[in-house]
């Protein structure tokens, strides 16, 4: 077990681990951290905690220090300069007409770099705008493509469901979502019922796959035929939460047709045999 503190560099991003040493962090509170891209601003959102040494990439960074008030002064500024800078690249992307939308923009905490996030349908030649945002801010400039997915999450929006975006508000990491996780719920595989605005297969078919995928293999599927404590029918509709399946039964002698629910444990039928090979998940992070 190794102690740590996690922070995050941006509100519902990634969480990241850091030696705590001596310091008392408490959550909400500013840290000064050292990372891969030098000094950075960051928020604890995990205080002094303890985790398994196979869930950490190992020796860990320490951190610097608390933030005081200059560094806290200077984490502000670069918040604030945030919208004029965006709204410079904005027009000088239209003044080279490159076929680019931009997303968003972080500054490094020492002010020697920006980092202009965007999203275009192929592959843009950017150089001539970099040399010119260079001098403009007068700092190293980067521009970085992102995909859809990742656009959704960096502006955020309201989903189907009504709420918050999972992917902006929830979900540090984008994870891959299948097709079979949306038949294992006995969904529409409509796809405007189950994509959300990016387009692709709602994050929150993961949360609960492992419950579905398990109570799959128990009940039995749509149109197959079951024995009912009142004869023969075919399946109709499955309920996997309650473990109910209604089933539809003819009646010759009535010439009537009956719908009836019956708990799991009341019908015989007979098990499908599993597939050789599962579906191949459909990836929903995008190449950048």
């Amino acid at each position: 077990m190794a102690e740590i503190i996690g922070v995050t560099f941006k509100e519902g991003g990634k969480v990241y681990y850091f030696a705590p040493g001596k310091g008392n962090y408490k959550q909400g509170k500013g840290v000064i951290v050292e990372t891969s891209r030098g000094v950075e601003y960051a928020t604890v959102v995990i205080p002094r905690s303890e985790v398994s040494d196979d869930k950490l990439v190992l020796p860990l960074k320490p951190v610097i220090r608390i933030a005081n008030e200059r560094d806290e002064a200077t984490h502000r500024k670069n918040i604030e300069k945030k919208d004029e800078a965006m709204a410079t690249v904005r027009e000088k992307i239209e003044k080279h007409g490159l076929n680019m939308k931009l997303i968003d923009c972080e500054f490094a905490f020492d002010g020697a770099k920006a980092i202009f996030y965007y999203s275009a349908p192929q592959r843009v030649d950017f150089r001539e705008l970099v040399k010119e945002l260079s001098s403009t801010f007068r700092m190293r400039i980067e521009l970085r493509q992102v995909g859809i997915r990742d656009e959704i999450k960096i502006l955020g929006g309201l989903a189907p469901c009504g709420r918050e975006c999972c992917c902006s508000s929830c979900m540090p990491d984008i994870k891959k979502v299948s097709i079979k996780m949306a038949k294992n719920q006995g969904l529409s595989l409509n796809p405007g019922k189950i994509s959300g605005l990016c387009g692709r297969l709602m994050c929150c078919l993961s949360y609960e796959n492992d419950y579905y995928a398990e109570a799959y293999k128990r009940v039995p599927k749509l149109g197959s035929e079951v024995i009912s404590p009142d004869g023969k029918g075919t399946v109709v509709n499955v309920n996997m939460l309650k473990m109910l399946v209604r089933v539809r039964i003819e009646d010759a002698a009535k010439d009537s047709i009956v719908y009836k629910d019956y708990p799991l444990s009341e019908l015989k039928f007979k098990k499908p045999a599993q597939p050789a090979k599962e579906e191949e998940d459909e990836t929903e992070t995008d190449e950048s």
